[in-house]
């Protein structure tokens, strides 16, 4: 269990859906739980194909950050990552740049091509090379059989490198930082 200092109020701890984990229960974390259950009872997809809590770890400036995915989803016939979903409270047009940024430097081989930014309550399906919202609301976020076909118009471009993977990384860091909750 994590002993980061917080501002979120916390119940205690609670399993985690997908693996299993104990993690501290917070509203945040009821959030991303309803999320996995949703994405494997509603949406279709397998366990296996939901990777949580994936993080990217940046510094610059002397300010370290560390950006966590929610999910990175891959369909197992795909055997690679398309979509990245990203959860934080309040508005989704804030976080769209930087779900975009995580989807372009996860992986090191490819970009991963599609991005869902969500409140818990909306949601908002991005597509990584254009950046352009594609759909809105909850079920914006593709089924397992809606994601099998979306594949077809996507491609997977090669990863950001040099002053490109660069900037995407400093995006992730300007946009993650969290100030609120240090001790002074």
């Amino acid at each position: 269990m994590d002993d980061t200092p917080t501002h979120h109020l916390i119940y205690g701890t609670l399993t985690d859906y997908i693996t299993g984990e104990e993690l501290t229960d917070t509203d945040d974390e009821r959030y991303r739980q309803k999320l996995s259950k949703r994405m494997v009872e509603e949406l279709g997809y397998a366990k296996e194909e939901l990777r949580p809590r994936c993080y990217i770890e940046t510094l610059f400036s002397s300010q370290f950050v560390r950006s966590v995915i929610e999910l990175a989803v891959s369909l197992k016939e795909l055997g690679r990552t398309f979509l990245v979903i990203r959860y934080g409270p309040g508005s989704l047009v804030s976080r769209e740049r930087s779900a975009i940024a995580a989807a372009r430097v996860l992986e090191e081989e490819y970009q991963i091509p599609v991005a869902v930014v969500t409140n818990g309550r909306d949601a908002e399906l991005l597509d990584v090379a254009s950046r352009a919202v594609l759909a809105t609301g909850m079920e914006a976020i593709p089924t397992r059989e809606e994601a099998e076909k979306l594949m077809a118009e996507f491609e997977f471009l090669a990863p950001a490198m040099g002053k490109k993977r660069e900037g995407e990384l400093r995006i992730l860091n300007a946009f993650d930082v969290q100030v609120c909750c240090r001790s002074i």
